[in-house]
Protein backbone atom coordinates (compact mmCIF):
# COMPACT_ATOMS: atom_id res chain seq x y z
CA UNK A 1 0.00 0.00 0.00
CA UNK A 2 1.13 3.31 -1.05
CA UNK A 3 2.43 5.63 2.03
CA UNK A 4 0.23 8.77 2.56
CA UNK A 5 2.21 11.99 1.33
CA UNK A 6 2.80 13.97 4.40
CA UNK A 7 1.59 17.05 3.90
CA UNK A 8 3.90 19.05 6.66
CA UNK A 9 6.74 18.10 4.45
CA UNK A 10 4.90 20.35 1.38
CA UNK A 11 4.27 23.27 3.37
CA UNK A 12 7.76 23.30 4.68
CA UNK A 13 9.28 22.77 1.95
CA UNK A 14 7.05 25.84 -0.31
CA UNK A 15 8.11 28.26 2.53
CA UNK A 16 11.55 27.23 2.82
CA UNK A 17 11.78 28.08 -1.10
CA UNK A 18 10.15 31.30 -0.63
CA UNK A 19 12.35 32.04 2.43
CA UNK A 20 15.42 31.75 0.62
CA UNK A 21 14.30 33.60 -2.61
CA UNK A 22 13.96 36.45 -0.50
CA UNK A 23 17.28 35.81 1.03
CA UNK A 24 19.63 35.02 -1.76
CA UNK A 25 17.76 35.24 -4.98
CA UNK A 26 16.71 32.66 -7.64
CA UNK A 27 19.71 31.93 -9.29
CA UNK A 28 21.73 31.18 -5.95
CA UNK A 29 18.54 28.81 -4.84
CA UNK A 30 20.03 25.30 -4.39
CA UNK A 31 18.20 21.96 -3.44
CA UNK A 32 20.64 21.33 -0.51
CA UNK A 33 19.78 24.86 1.19
CA UNK A 34 16.13 24.25 0.64
CA UNK A 35 16.61 20.52 2.18
CA UNK A 36 18.35 22.05 4.96
CA UNK A 37 15.77 24.89 6.21
CA UNK A 38 13.24 22.64 5.37
CA UNK A 39 14.69 20.08 7.61
CA UNK A 40 14.41 17.42 5.30
CA UNK A 41 16.25 15.53 2.36
CA UNK A 42 16.92 16.09 -1.61
CA UNK A 43 15.04 12.68 -2.47
CA UNK A 44 11.77 13.64 -0.30
CA UNK A 45 12.18 16.70 -2.27
CA UNK A 46 12.20 15.25 -5.74
CA UNK A 47 9.42 12.44 -5.09
CA UNK A 48 7.64 15.83 -4.99
CA UNK A 49 8.67 18.27 -7.60
CA UNK A 50 10.11 17.16 -10.75
CA UNK A 51 12.32 19.72 -10.82
CA UNK A 52 13.64 22.75 -8.63
CA UNK A 53 11.88 25.20 -11.35
CA UNK A 54 9.03 23.49 -10.78
CA UNK A 55 9.02 23.70 -6.58
CA UNK A 56 10.15 27.72 -7.56
CA UNK A 57 6.56 28.00 -9.55
CA UNK A 58 5.06 25.60 -7.01
CA UNK A 59 5.76 28.37 -4.05
CA UNK A 60 5.13 30.84 -6.14
CA UNK A 61 1.85 29.84 -6.70
CA UNK A 62 1.18 28.68 -2.75
CA UNK A 63 2.43 32.05 -1.67
CA UNK A 64 -0.38 34.58 -4.08
CA UNK A 65 1.90 37.37 -3.56
CA UNK A 66 0.36 40.33 -5.37
CA UNK A 67 -3.47 38.71 -5.76
CA UNK A 68 -6.27 40.92 -4.52
CA UNK A 69 -9.78 40.68 -4.55
CA UNK A 70 -11.45 44.12 -5.09
CA UNK A 71 -15.37 45.19 -5.30
CA UNK A 72 -15.61 48.50 -4.20
CA UNK A 73 -18.15 49.26 -7.03
CA UNK A 74 -16.24 51.70 -8.95
CA UNK A 75 -14.21 50.29 -11.65
CA UNK A 76 -10.93 52.49 -11.53
CA UNK A 77 -11.19 51.88 -8.16
CA UNK A 78 -11.07 48.01 -8.01
CA UNK A 79 -8.39 48.37 -10.87
CA UNK A 80 -6.26 50.64 -9.26
CA UNK A 81 -6.11 48.32 -6.34
CA UNK A 82 -5.52 45.09 -8.25
CA UNK A 83 -2.47 47.10 -9.80
CA UNK A 84 -1.34 48.15 -6.40
CA UNK A 85 -1.18 44.76 -5.19
CA UNK A 86 0.61 43.32 -8.19
CA UNK A 87 3.29 46.64 -8.05
CA UNK A 88 3.80 45.61 -4.02
CA UNK A 89 3.67 42.36 -5.30
CA UNK A 90 6.60 42.98 -7.85
CA UNK A 91 8.82 44.67 -5.11
CA UNK A 92 8.26 41.68 -2.74
CA UNK A 93 11.94 39.65 -4.03
CA UNK A 94 9.99 36.54 -3.94
CA UNK A 95 8.42 37.82 -7.08
CA UNK A 96 9.99 40.78 -8.65
CA UNK A 97 13.84 39.59 -8.29
CA UNK A 98 12.66 36.18 -9.10
CA UNK A 99 10.63 36.41 -12.59
CA UNK A 100 13.46 38.17 -14.91
CA UNK A 101 15.33 35.16 -14.52
CA UNK A 102 12.18 32.58 -14.19
CA UNK A 103 11.17 34.25 -17.36
CA UNK A 104 14.20 32.99 -19.58
CA UNK A 105 13.60 29.52 -18.60
CA UNK A 106 9.77 29.92 -19.26
CA UNK A 107 11.19 30.19 -22.90
CA UNK A 108 12.71 26.84 -22.89
CA UNK A 109 10.46 24.80 -20.89
CA UNK A 110 6.70 24.85 -22.19
CA UNK A 111 5.19 22.38 -20.01
CA UNK A 112 6.67 24.57 -17.00
CA UNK A 113 5.48 27.86 -18.82
CA UNK A 114 2.25 26.31 -19.42
CA UNK A 115 2.18 25.56 -15.38
CA UNK A 116 3.50 29.13 -14.62
CA UNK A 117 0.55 30.59 -16.24
CA UNK A 118 -2.04 28.46 -15.13
CA UNK A 119 -1.13 28.32 -10.87
CA UNK A 120 0.66 31.84 -10.92
CA UNK A 121 -0.73 34.32 -13.16
CA UNK A 122 -4.41 32.86 -13.79
CA UNK A 123 -4.76 33.70 -10.51
CA UNK A 124 -3.51 37.39 -10.90
CA UNK A 125 -5.53 37.86 -14.48
CA UNK A 126 -9.23 35.94 -13.25
CA UNK A 127 -9.19 38.60 -9.78
CA UNK A 128 -8.74 41.77 -12.24
CA UNK A 129 -10.84 40.44 -15.38
CA UNK A 130 -13.70 40.10 -12.54
CA UNK A 131 -13.41 43.36 -11.65
CA UNK A 132 -13.44 44.80 -15.22
CA UNK A 133 -16.68 42.13 -16.28
CA UNK A 134 -18.57 43.92 -13.32
CA UNK A 135 -17.39 47.09 -14.61
CA UNK A 136 -19.15 46.46 -17.68
CA UNK A 137 -22.44 45.48 -16.36
CA UNK A 138 -22.54 48.97 -14.62
CA UNK A 139 -21.74 50.60 -17.69
CA UNK A 140 -18.41 52.19 -17.27
CA UNK A 141 -16.19 50.40 -19.66
CA UNK A 142 -17.54 50.28 -23.25
CA UNK A 143 -19.23 46.75 -23.76
CA UNK A 144 -18.19 43.86 -26.14
CA UNK A 145 -14.33 44.80 -25.65
CA UNK A 146 -11.81 42.17 -25.48
CA UNK A 147 -11.76 41.74 -21.79
CA UNK A 148 -8.32 39.81 -22.36
CA UNK A 149 -6.97 42.28 -24.22
CA UNK A 150 -7.92 44.87 -21.97
CA UNK A 151 -5.89 42.80 -19.08
CA UNK A 152 -2.68 42.90 -21.10
CA UNK A 153 -3.11 46.94 -21.53
CA UNK A 154 -3.57 47.55 -17.89
CA UNK A 155 -0.64 44.74 -16.68
CA UNK A 156 1.94 44.55 -19.08
CA UNK A 157 3.41 48.27 -18.17
CA UNK A 158 3.51 47.41 -14.42
CA UNK A 159 5.34 43.51 -15.56
CA UNK A 160 7.56 46.02 -17.91
CA UNK A 161 8.74 48.20 -15.81
CA UNK A 162 9.58 45.13 -13.05
CA UNK A 163 11.48 43.56 -15.49
CA UNK A 164 13.41 46.31 -17.06
CA UNK A 165 13.45 48.51 -13.73
CA UNK A 166 14.22 51.65 -16.38
CA UNK A 167 12.13 53.94 -14.61
CA UNK A 168 10.41 54.07 -11.25
CA UNK A 169 7.59 51.73 -10.02
CA UNK A 170 4.85 54.15 -8.18
CA UNK A 171 1.39 54.34 -6.92
CA UNK A 172 1.21 57.64 -8.88
CA UNK A 173 2.22 55.13 -12.01
CA UNK A 174 -0.29 52.48 -11.22
CA UNK A 175 -2.59 55.25 -10.98
CA UNK A 176 -1.61 57.06 -14.58
CA UNK A 177 -1.87 53.48 -15.90
CA UNK A 178 -5.56 53.16 -15.07
CA UNK A 179 -6.48 56.54 -15.90
CA UNK A 180 -4.80 56.47 -19.44
CA UNK A 181 -6.58 52.83 -20.27
CA UNK A 182 -9.65 54.03 -18.96
CA UNK A 183 -9.25 57.49 -21.09
CA UNK A 184 -9.62 55.44 -24.01
CA UNK A 185 -11.69 52.46 -22.89
CA UNK A 186 -14.34 54.23 -20.28
CA UNK A 187 -18.21 54.49 -21.25
CA UNK A 188 -17.68 57.94 -22.03
CA UNK A 189 -14.63 60.09 -23.07
CA UNK A 190 -11.85 60.63 -20.29
CA UNK A 191 -13.31 58.77 -17.55
CA UNK A 192 -10.49 58.83 -15.54
CA UNK A 193 -10.30 57.94 -12.08
CA UNK A 194 -12.72 58.18 -9.96
CA UNK A 195 -12.83 60.62 -6.91
CA UNK A 196 -12.77 57.77 -4.66
CA UNK A 197 -9.53 56.72 -5.34
CA UNK A 198 -6.57 58.28 -3.10
CA UNK A 199 -3.25 59.87 -4.13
Amino acid sequence: MARHRDERIDQSVLAAVTALLREVGYTALTMEAIAQRAGTTKPAIRRRWKSQKQLVVAALAEERTGVAEMDTGCTSCDLVGHLEALRVGMADPALGNVLPALTADLADDPELRKEFLAVVWEPRREACVESLRKGEARGEIRSGLDIDLLMDLFAAPIVFRVLFGHRELDRKFVRDVVSGVLSGVGATDGDGLCEHVGP
